[in-house]
């Protein structure tokens, strides 16, 4: 009866120490995972992607593209795009989001009537809008 006693102790001592050795062969990171928060995907302005929100330097609030923007499609070039561009206008400037670049661009207009240039970028108001890059036309849009 002793020996089955002794037995049984040394078997839950054994376990309980693979335990603790496990945990100990774990690096800090995966000790201290935490799980994914849900909608914590907050820009460093705190407009949430996951949400529709994208930051607007030009208006200078998170903005959602989709329901103040104009919408700007890829140029009939016989290729088949899944994604768009927009802008947004505030006077004399409009804000371009492509959706080739990581950061909007600003345009800039000297009067009525006139395009939104900046550098080899202009946005020109003809039957809705044409963007063009060095002369040649890549999106329109209403």
């Amino acid at each position: 009866m002793k020996k089955i006693f002794l037995f049984s102790i040394i078997i839950g001592l054994s376990f309980s120490c693979a335990k603790k050795v496990s945990e100990e062969k774990k690096t800090p990171k995966e000790q201290e995972s935490k799980p994914a928060v849900v909608g914590g995907d907050s820009d460093t302005h705190g407009c949430k992607a996951s949400a529709g929100y994208t930051w607007s330097g030009l208006k200078k609030e998170c903005v959602r593209l989709f329901e103040i923007g104009t919408k700007l499609a890829h140029a009939e070039d016989g290729k088949t795009y899944s994604t768009v561009a927009y802008v947004i206008f505030d006077g004399n400037n409009a804000e371009l989001f492509l959706d080739t670049q990581k950061e909007p661009i600003l345009l800039e207009r000297k009067s009525e009537g006139d395009s939104w240039i900046k550098g080899d970028l202009q946005l020109i108001p003809w039957k809705g809008y044409v963007l063009k890059k060095a002369g040649k036309i890549i999106y329109t849009g209403q």
